[in-house]
């Protein structure tokens, strides 16, 4: 005799509606778009009356084209109500919200992630795990509590060691909204630290040209007004700093305005800390690597940064090697380091790389030389930073929590970013969890690691997830 069951009733996903209008290339816009819905658990409507929510991809190549466009979305109104604009006309979107105003969003051409994350608002997938299989935040490579949030993508520069622009382009900046939309899924989903990135996070915006957006955060059901957030590093940085309790700033290029970024980090809005990469600091070198620099300029600033954000970090990478560079540039920069005493350095000897300019300039380094110039400036860098962990011993320290055993637990300060940064090493921390953040008094260091234990009474934030990695005695 069977057993009796019960059926699993599943929920019924929202259905989608699509107007395609214009070229081939638009098609195929509409397919991109649509493939991404059904991905993400919606089904399609043939019809008006199915759907809970129309699109409508317009085109605006000509007068009568924008007419059709425009008559398309009156007659979607007035069949559904419900309908969100894409395509060509979005550029025009005052023109559209002038005669329709119920208009749900607006978004220009080939703008995917705007129109799938409009839809995502307009009409939320019902939880559920038969029908979710993707979560929010997407699939991670990383543990829970910490998220890589990709800010643009290419570069403007054309450094003559660097090929990143032959391979991704000119700066594309993501808007505010889809960016600041995805950290919030992140923050949901469990990530307490945002390590923000991109090629040159920070020209974020300027193809934008620092545009504005109506940004609405707590989700697809949050109340109140919109407020308009620009495309820039600094309020892209404050709207970050209030959504997850640790953002760290990386690949940041020391133009004036990062200026503007360290009195957040005096607020506690975002981490002290700055990934600057620096390159060089002799100016014939970087006059070479075709990178701006003006070494005595540098070292001011971040000496006012240091008054502002005291517990500012500093790290940075130089290329050691670079063709052209005598004893010399080497000498200029070892003394620079002196006068700047980054917190943490990383260096890199010079391998020319196909289709860099560098490759071409005359006067190449020979390897043992090279080889010579890592050692000293790691060397160096390393007392530097050893005489600052050590005078990290007997504060109490914020860490966040990577991994926990029998032994002890591993974690990072607020200086310290995963996998390039140094760590600190937890004794009698058994009780605490991956992702918890803990005030810690650190007792002991060496050249890059602390170490110490957490401080009485400790209550931690949680975020959950465990990580394999090993206490190091």
């Amino acid at each position: 005799m069977c057993a009796g069951f019960m059926a699993t009733t599943l929920p019924s996903p929202p259905k989608i509606g699509m107007v395609s209008l214009g070229c081939p290339k638009n098609l195929v816009d509409s397919e991109r778009i649509l493939t991404q819905l059904r991905g993400d658990g919606y089904q399609m409507s043939p019809d008006y009356a199915g759907a809970d929510i129309v699109l409508v991809n317009t085109c605006g190549f000509l007068d009568s084209a924008k007419e059709e466009s425009l008559e398309a979305i009156g007659e979607a109104i007035a069949e559904n109500g419900r309908v969100i604009v894409t395509g060509c006309m979005g550029k025009e979107a005052d023109a559209i919200r002038a005669r329709f105003p119920q208009v749900l969003a607006i978004t220009g051409a080939h703008e995917y992630e705007q129109v799938v994350g409009a839809v995502h608002e307009a009409a939320p997938m019902p939880p559920s795990a038969f029908l979710n299989l993707i979560p929010d935040a997407g699939l991670k490579l990383t543990p829970r509590h910490y998220s890589y949030l990709k800010i643009s993508e290419g570069c403007n520069h054309r450094c003559s060691f660097c090929i990143i622009p032959s391979l991704r382009g000119d700066l594309v900046s993501r808007r505010p909204d889809a960016i600041l939309r995805e950290a919030e899924k992140l923050v949901e989903a469990g990530t307490k630290e945002l390590l923000v990135i991109s090629q040159d996070t920070s020209a974020y915006g300027v193809d934008l040209r620092h545009a504005s957006w109506p940004v609405k955060t707590g989700g697809p059901m949050a109340r109140g007004e919109a407020r308009e957030v620009r495309a820039h590093m600094t309020d892209l940085s404050r709207e970050l700093g209030k959504i997850a309790p640790w953002v760290r700033l990386h690949y940041v290029y020391p133009y004036p305005h990062v200026d503007h970024v360290i009195p957040l980090m005096a607020e506690g809005l975002v981490l002290p800390y700055l990934d600057i990469p620096f390159q060089h600091a002799a100016p014939s070198v970087l006059r070479r690597m075709k990178r701006p620099g003006n070494d005595a300029k540098v070292l001011q600033r971040i000496h006012n940064w240091r008054t502002i954000a005291p517990d500012i970090t500093i790290r940075s990478t130089f290329v050691v090697g670079f063709p052209g560079e005598t004893e010399e540039d080497f000498q200029y920069l070892l003394d620079w380091l002196d006068e700047a005493q980054l917190d943490r350095v990383g260096a890199f000897r010079f391998e020319p790389v196909e289709g860099a300019a560098a490759n071409l300039l005359p006067d190449h380094v020979p390897e043992e030389l090279k080889e010579e110039r890592y050692a000293r400036i790691m060397e160096k860098t390393a007392a530097i930073s050893a005489a600052k962990l050590q005078a990290k011993i007997g504060r109490t320290l914020d860490v966040i929590i990577d991994a926990v055993d029998e032994e002890g637990a591993t974690g990072r300060s607020k200086a310290d970013a995963p996998e390039i940064d140094g760590e600190v090493f937890l004794r009698d921390a058994g009780h605490l969890t991956v992702g918890d953040i803990v005030p810690v008094t650190i007792e002991d260091a060496d050249d890059h690691d602390l170490y110490g234990v957490p401080s009485p009474n400790s209550s931690p934030a949680k975020a959950g997830a465990q990580d394999t990695k090993r206490y190091r005695p």
